[in-house]
């Protein structure tokens, strides 16, 4: 579905990162977070079919076009965090919603836990909270990730002979997408190098986390959300299968047919989202 489309870069003192403008300027705010090594054209089927929002989808940190972190520096969620309220700071907005899927759901709702006065409404997409671990465990953990960032300084990115290859490899990837929702992502995602082609994400944003937090601080997040929440469960994706996840969540919930990237993968899964959405704003 085509739409008019801006490309920006917003620079927050810290970091700069790149965005996608969607719809018009006095529309309902909107911050848009893609999922672990998308990127902003994630929300290219999905943002045109929203009615009334002005949306600003952004490429995370160490995604697309934005800036990669200082070196030493990680890529936690509160750091995530952290940059949406920037962006939000720079565009006057006191309040927004935000539109998550996946990692950018998880981020939204802690986001939304944290600091429930700034957040109007919830927008998930097959992403509610992160992967949780024992506490027992936290130890081990970081052990884990120390010793993986300390190999990843001796590793060299894939590099693809060409865009094709890179595509087919985005395809087959830890979470399959369709061919078009790979091309897409490669839009913004593949940049030129000696020898053919590599994804710009920081290398970084493979690393396993250093700290997990335990199931009930999780949730802590999610019982402080003070705005309206929808959100969209995949019955092939991620969440469906976490039935006990879901009856504990205070937000509407919608199953949708499709994978994690229902919103991306055909026309017809994001009509689809963006009418649950519509409805949910009042704007269908």
């Amino acid at each position: 579905m085509s739409a008019h489309v801006e490309e920006t870069r917003l620079s927050l003192g810290h970091i700069e990162l790149a965005a996608h403008l969607f719809g018009p300027a006095d529309g309902l705010p909107v911050i848009a977070l893609h999922g672990w090594l998308d990127n902003a054209n994630s929300f290219a089927r999905l943002a045109p079919r929203l009615k009334g929002l002005r949306i600003v989808a952004l490429d995370l940190a160490g995604h697309g076009y934005s800036e990669h972190r200082p070196p030493g520096a990680g890529y936690a969620l509160p750091d995530y965090a952290h940059d949406v309220l920037r962006v939000a700071e720079q565009l006057g907005w006191s309040r927004f919603a935000l539109l998550g899927h996946s990692l950018g759901a998880i981020i939204s709702v802690q986001l939304a836990g944290a600091l429930p006065e700034r957040v109007s409404h919830l927008l998930l997409i097959d992403g509610v909270i992160p992967p949780t671990g024992a506490e027992q465990d936290a130890g081990e953990r970081l052990g884990m990730a120390l010793q993986a960032q300390l190999r990843l300084d001796g590793k060299r990115k894939t590099v693809y002979a060409t865009v094709e290859e890179g595509v087919q490899a985005r395809m087959k990837g830890m979470v399959a997408v369709s061919r078009e929702a790979a091309e897409l992502l490669a839009q913004r995602g593949l940049m030129p190098v000696p020898g053919g082609y590599s994804w710009r994400s920081d290398s970084r944003l493979t690393l396993p986390s250093p700290l997990r937090l335990s199931q009930a601080q999780a949730m802590a997040y999610v019982r402080r959300v003070g705005c309206p929440a929808s959100l969209v469960v995949a019955a092939d994706g991620m969440l469906a299968r976490h039935t006990e996840l879901l009856e504990q969540l205070p937000f509407q919930q919608t199953v949708l047919p499709g994978g994690h990237h229902l919103h991306l993968n055909d026309e017809a899964g994001a009509a689809l989202v963006a009418d649950c959405f519509n409805r949910f704003l009042g704007f269908a």
